[in-house]
């Protein structure tokens, strides 16, 4: 009699552990096609594609006036990926880190002048997909 109620209770959790993680696992689903676009569109320098792959307005660092369009995030591109660090060569080498809070969410980390890993890449995934988010840098 236990083992039977053991196992249905195993069971019961199993199926609810299983319609828990299947949002979890369609979030992160275009999460890696995503990161390769947006990553290969700044190594290129395609604004376009960027600005195509953002959520506006674009938050950015303390003190940073927010980026509100597409034409604004194509004249301030090189404020975004050049000025607090070379992003290009930051997103050749680096992956995104989920963030383990909230799935919906992921990070890039890339290296100030001094190599600390402080300026912050958010990201999110919103209704239409990922979207570069945020500009972040943990100095300020």
């Amino acid at each position: 009699m236990k083992t039977s109620i053991l196992l249905s209770l195993l069971l019961l959790l199993s199926g609810t552990a299983l319609a828990v993680a299947k949002p979890l696992q369609d979030a992160d689903a275009g999460l890696q096609p995503f990161w390769q676009k947006f990553k290969t569109a700044v190594i290129g320098g395609n604004q376009d594609a960027v600005s195509g792959l953002t959520k506006f307005p674009l938050k950015m660092s303390y003190g940073i006036k927010s980026i509100k369009t597409k034409a604004e995030l194509r004249r301030r591109f090189r404020q975004v990926f050049n000025e607090q660090t070379d992003a290009a060569q930051c997103f050749a080498k680096k992956q995104p880190e989920l963030d383990a809070a909230n799935r919906k969410r992921f990070t890039v980390a890339c290296p100030n002048e001094a190599g600390d890993e402080v300026v912050i890449y958010e990201f999110e995934l919103t209704r239409t997909g990922w979207k570069f988010t945020a500009l972040d840098n943990l100095n300020e």
